[in-house]
């Protein structure tokens, strides 16, 4: 196995130091002037093969998955949706745009649709990344908690996508491969647009990643577990968002989670344990859902292992998210991604680890014990 780390090639990891930070103001989807400058944001969201031939309003809907089907018909009857015809988009799709559209309009693959809606205040996010490693194939980086790597209901601008763009410009080539929770930290890997970003990702769908985490748990867990528990939409849930363990005759997909305790300690008074996670599948908040079936929750989760109320009213503004940040304790899910290992799609293919370091934050909860370091140890080049 070919390890690289952080110091080994420090001077290819970036010319001016190992963090880049974002200064951007402007807006991060393709937009004009004039619609940034009164505070609105433009969403491009580009129709897939699979999708040709649907209706405006079921495209919008499975693409934009946290608005209902009224509220998308009422931003089409508003008119705040437009497209370009498949083939012929430009730089901002002038020329080539489509108006007086329907929601029974039919989008072809292709074609360029463009969701026009207001910019919403965004809460702070920490706007930097910690580059590991970087050379002609692959881009790796140490997400921050709290960064967002896409857009969502309350990020548009504050996410890592919008780092990327302004530290290596709007046409950079990196595309991620994989995707962390907003609230997880740890090690992201990226390719070439139209190189190696589809072998990278190949990779991870043939499961030929392996992916190592570090969680802080509610509760003393004293045996290792594999846990074996096909998920999906989560069962009676009001949150669409929230997975849940599902069979796979309602529609379930495999997931398994290897779990193995390394340390114990307190926090609030009461009991906790810190463990390596290694997921052998890839789904949605695979290891928060399984270490909740295991009776052991990542300390401070906001969705899984409390009561789904909590985080239903931070989304309807009727809490603040200050409040339920208090009562858990911490600002963040104690979830860290502190290993992968990729095989590299310039060097034909060798394995390589990246690691990222257990935060601060969570270390001064609890240490990382000798004996369980090695998913979060800088590795040493070999020759």
């Amino acid at each position: 196995m070919l390890l690289l780390s952080p110091c080994a090639w420090g001077a290819a990891a970036s010319a001016d130091g190992s963090t880049f930070e974002s200064t951007m103001t402007a807006g991060v989807y393709r937009s004009t002037a004039s619609a940034a400058e009164a505070g609105w944001i433009e969403i491009p969201l580009v129709v897939d093969p699979a999708r040709d031939g649907y209706r405006l309003d079921r495209f919008l809907a499975e693409r934009i998955a946290r608005l209902s089907r009224t509220r998308i018909q009422a931003i089409i009857d508003a008119g705040n949706v437009r497209t370009a015809a498949p083939g012929r988009v430009g730089p901002e799709g002038a020329g080539t745009e489509l108006t007086g559209l329907r929601a029974a309009s039919r989008v072809r693959a292709g074609q360029l649709v463009i969701v026009r809606r207001p910019a919403p205040h965004e809460p702070p996010v920490p706007m930097h990344a910690e580059v590991i490693h970087e050379d002609d194939a692959l881009l790796v980086l140490d997400k921050p908690a709290g960064l967002p790597v896409h857009a969502s209901a309350r990020y548009h601008r504050h996410t890592l996508t919008a780092v990327l763009r302004d530290k290596f410009g709007a046409g950079h080539p990196w595309v991620m491969a994989h995707r962390l929770d907003r609230e997880t930290s740890g090690v992201m890997v990226f390719g070439r647009h139209g190189a190696s970003a589809g072998t990278l990702k190949r990779a991870f769908q043939h499961r030929e990643v392996r992916k190592h985490y570090l969680a802080i748990v509610r509760g003393e867990l004293a045996d290792s577990h594999v846990i074996d528990v096909p998920l999906g939409a989560a069962v009676g849930s009001r949150v669409r968002i929230k997975m849940g363990p599902r069979s796979l005759a309602e529609g379930g997909v495999p997931a398994r989670t290897d779990v193995q305790p390394l340390a114990h300690g307190r926090f609030a008074g009461a009991p906790i344990t810190l463990v390596a996670c290694e997921p052998h599948t890839g789904r949605q908040h695979q290891i928060r859902v399984h270490l909740t079936e295991l009776g052991h929750p990542v300390l401070g989760d906001k969705l899984y292992g409390i009561d789904e109320q909590a985080f239903i009213d931070v989304a309807d503004h009727v809490r603040l998210m200050e409040d339920l940040e208090q009562e858990l304790g911490l600002p963040r899910h104690a979830l860290h991604s502190s290993e992968l290992e990729v095989p590299h799609p310039g060097r034909g293919g060798a394995h390589c680890s990246f690691t990222a370091t257990w935060p601060r934050e969570l270390a001064a909860i609890l240490a990382v014990p000798e004996a369980g370091a090695r998913r979060c140890r800088l590795p040493t080049p070999q020759p």
